[in-house]
């Protein structure tokens, strides 16, 4: 089959799987997890269980994928952000990551997303493996981040790279959570996590 007659076809199976992950994102903030089922999610895709198995294996599946879509996301803003500075732009570290992490949370990356797909994974073993897994990915993404900061900056940090992006990771991870469990609007929280990681980043860097 050529690659013109498979193109079609392609995109097809990506809408598709877009328009699942939409559903599941939005059946999941009316009902929860557990209780969204397949069958709900499929309706609200205006798919077929059929349709949903040649996508997604299970359920589980399907959510890993859609925190990995919408962290990958975040992640993609940060990193054109940091394409963008200039070595010249440097004023100051507290100018820099503000340039840096000042991202809106957004209306899609809840925190309870992603704690109830970690919830299920220290229940399920197969889960737990792909949850990892998606966890060494962004840690790697942001450390490649990290990794462009330095060299175009010149700067230096006090502890290994992984090691700095797996704290920036679970700071970033715990002051969601719990600014979401205090009752915190997005904006505050974004506000909030931004100025922690300014915190964090002033004391793991060494500046020129």
């Amino acid at each position: 089959m050529s690659d013109v007659t498979a193109r079609p076809g392609t995109r097809r199976r990506e809408q598709t799987r877009a328009r699942l992950l939409d559903a599941a994102h939005e059946v999941f903030g009316e009902v929860g997890m557990d209780a969204a089922s397949v069958e709900m999610i499929c309706e609200r895709a205006g798919f077929t269980r059929g349709a949903f198995y040649s996508n997604f294996e299970s359920k589980d599946e399907l959510f890993l994928a859609l925190i990995t879509q919408l962290a990958e996301e975040k992640l993609d803003e940060v990193a054109g952000r940091v394409r963008g500075l200039a070595p010249e732009a440097l004023a100051d570290m507290s100018s820099l990551v503000r340039q840096v992490v000042g991202v809106s949370l957004g209306e899609r990356m809840e925190p309870q997303l992603i704690s109830e797909i970690r919830t299920q994974a220290l229940r399920d073993p197969r889960l737990a493996e792909a949850y990892l897994a998606w966890q060494n990915a962004m840690r790697e993404r942001v450390e490649g981040i990290i990794e462009h900061v330095l060299v175009t900056y010149g700067l230096h940090l006090r502890l290994p790279i992984g090691e700095t992006a797996q704290l920036l990771l679970d700071v970033s991870d715990d002051t969601c959570a719990r600014a979401t469990l205090e009752g915190l609007p997005g904006p505050e929280i974004t506000a909030l996590l931004n100025a922690r990681i300014e915190r964090l980043v002033g004391i793991l860097v060494d500046a020129p």
